[in-house]
């Protein structure tokens, strides 16, 4: 029968409404005995659900709304007000109707990910392409896409090019152009061209399966205001029954209890937070923005001190090698150039990837002549190959060896680091023996988001980067930024985060890496490149860039402040209309159907003014 109810409810409304519109028709037509027994019927059929969720929120000790309206129905029944138990019967089911119709609008977001997700598969096996269901991809297996197909798998290309929308991913609907090598993601949309996809994860190991996760669980999280409106309600629900009984004992009038009863009902205050910050995470989720929460929404409306780390932060990185100056006293080029490959093809770093890259173009090498390599945090790497020892790092990585970096290359190193490279310094069998010089372009929406954000009310931006000084103070001027550190270690970026939230600043730590992720953690707000950043850093932050464009940054903070602003918005336009119906009682003017209709009219007024947030675009 509970089961029958819940599932028949708008039914159960259609009913009510059918037998409410009867009996007031047949009362304007003077036909009062009939028209009282389908007013009756009409609060019998109504009350079901109603008295339902009342129980049930009584068994569990919760003084719900529901039972605030059925303790309101039976005093009205008891004193013959059919009129008024049936109109607020109907409007409260009705209300609940309206509201779910448009929350579900507000969680459209995620309804629209999930069916984004792909269904099936072209695999490709012993030469020949069958279709079959994407729970039979596994690892390692070679997936085909044609135009117009959608991507099913993680993983990179074959064979094959192509222009794909990872808009379910980055939320940037530009197609993207790809080639072999390249990662592509499930979900994405082929616009044109053909590829091979070898399978790196599928099912809910997939990027885009996170993403949906996340938000999902996200949408959920309470925000502080949440959790205080919920626990304001729990006393402030059963303090409103209380009420009314003392409005009856010293007034007699049970018409005038029961009005004040249901019109003091929390309902508008109680979704006007939650409604808030589920739409606010909608319009974030499409736009490439993942945001962790209402907490994390409540805190970054708050910031106004972002600290960036550099690489692949502020700059784009995919840095390049740009200069190469070597000794060859002891060793060719060539050897040096085949060393350092072997030595950095362990190396996660951005640097090491585009030395990588450099080699590579030069030189052939067999990366299972690899040895030993250890990584030294904040300096380098060390590796040793054929019982040659190899460092490849900076400055501190050269003293800490003891190596001395002959007076030429010191000085042409400044040069370069003046000019915005990085210089990385190398050592064979513990001696000198060049430099290579590598470039990281800074992203080309640095400058104006930066900017932006100031518009928006940061106060201070700071740089916290592992690159020597040189670097970090070009880079520094070209944004404009208020001041940075050069040459700090992980721990180090941690204690100036602490530093700065003991001055009473509420931070905001931006970083990619695996080194950052500490500084991520106790920052009053982490975020993270999801497209370039590391699984670590994504899952530490609190907010995710998809696209790894700092004008989702700026729009996250946008979003952020104007969500507040609507959820103090949504409160107070609750606690306007309880105080004004309070009033009205008390002036004589409200019954209990018009304050019911009221109170329905509060409810969705919250929603639709939350509902603003999915279409929210920021300001350039």
């Amino acid at each position: 029968m509970k089961k029958w109810i819940y599932q028949n409810v708008n039914t159960l409304t259609l009913i009510t409404f059918i037998f409410l519109m009867s009996g007031l028709l047949l009362k304007w037509t003077d036909v009062q005995s009939f028209s009282n027994a389908f007013l009756i019927i009409a609060t019998l059929i109504a009350m079901m659900p109603i008295a339902l969720k009342a129980w049930q929120s009584l068994m569990l000790k919760v003084f719900s709304i529901e039972l605030l309206v059925t303790l309101a129905v039976i005093g009205a029944l008891y004193i013959h007000e059919y009129t008024e138990s049936a109109v607020v019967t109907f409007l409260f089911l009705f209300g609940s109707y309206l509201e779910a119709r448009t929350l579900k609008i507000t969680r459209n977001s995620i309804s629209k990910l999930v069916d984004m997700a792909p269904q099936d598969a072209n695999r490709l096996r012993d030469g020949e392409i069958e279709k079959v269901d994407i729970d039979e991809v596994n690892i390692g297996d070679t997936v085909v896409v044609y135009s117009g197909g959608t991507v099913p798998v993680d993983g990179y290309i074959i064979k094959g090019k192509a222009h794909i929308i990872e808009a379910s991913i980055t939320g940037e609907s530009h197609p993207v152009s790809k080639k072999e090598n390249d990662k592509v993601y499930s979900s994405t949309i082929i616009d044109t061209g053909y590829i091979e996809v070898f399978t790196e994860k599928v099912d809910e190991d997939t990027t885009f399966a996170k993403i949906i996760e996340l938000v999902e669980e996200a949408q959920d999280a309470k925000s502080p205001a949440e959790k205080f409106l919920n626990r304001f309600a729990k006393w402030y629900t059963p303090s409103i029954a209380i009420l009314s009984l003392i409005v009856w004992l010293i007034t007699r009038d049970l018409h005038l209890a029961i009005t004040f009863l249901v019109i003091a009902c929390p309902g508008a205050l109680v979704i006007g937070a939650p409604v808030a910050n589920v739409a606010g995470i909608g319009n974030g989720a499409k736009n490439g923005v993942l945001i962790k929460g209402g907490e994390v929404i409540d805190a970054l409306s708050k910031v106004d001190t972002l600290v960036f780390d550099k690489t692949g932060t502020l700059t784009k990185g995919h840095p390049e090698v740009t200069s190469v100056k070597f000794d060859t006293t002891h060793f060719t080029e060539q050897e040096i150039l085949s060393l350092i490959g072997q030595i950095e093809m362990t190396s996660e770093h951005h640097l090491g990837k585009a030395v990588v890259e450099h080699v590579k173009a030069r030189v052939a090498f067999d990366q299972s002549e690899m040895i030993t390599t250890k990584t030294v945090k904040g300096q380098g790497i060390k590796g040793k190959i054929h019982h040659h020892t190899v460092l490849i790092g900076n400055r501190k990585l050269m003293q800490t060896h003891h190596i001395t970096i002959q007076e030429q290359y010191e000085q042409q190193a400044k040069q370069l680091e003046t000019s915005g490279n990085t210089v990385t310094f190398i050592a064979i069998d513990n001696t000198f023996t060049g430099i290579i010089a590598i470039a990281d372009a800074i992203r080309s929406d640095a400058v104006e988001a930066l900017q932006t954000m100031r518009d928006n009310g940061i106060k201070e931006i700071i740089m916290l980067t592992g690159d020597n000084a040189r670097t970090a103070q070009t880079v520094s001027q070209q944004l404009s930024l208020d001041t940075y550190q050069a040459e700090m270690m992980p721990d180090d970026k941690l204690k100036h985060i602490q530093l700065l939230q003991q001055q009473g600043k509420k931070v905001a730590m931006a970083g990619d890496g695996i080194n950052d992720a500490p500084a991520i953690a106790i920052a009053d707000v982490g975020l993270a490149m999801g497209k370039g950043g590391t699984d670590i850093s994504m899952e530490t932050a609190d907010l995710v860039l998809m696209n790894d464009s700092l004008t989702q940054y700026a729009h996250a903070i946008n979003l952020a402040r104007k969500t507040m602003r609507i959820l103090k918005q949504n409160i107070a336009i609750a606690l306007i209309t309880v105080i004004l119906l309070l009033i009205g009682i008390i002036m004589g003017g409200v019954n209990l159907a018009i304050g019911m209709f009221a109170h329905e009219v509060s409810v969705l007024l919250v929603i639709l003014n939350a509902m603003r947030l999915i279409q929210f675009k920021s300001k350039k």
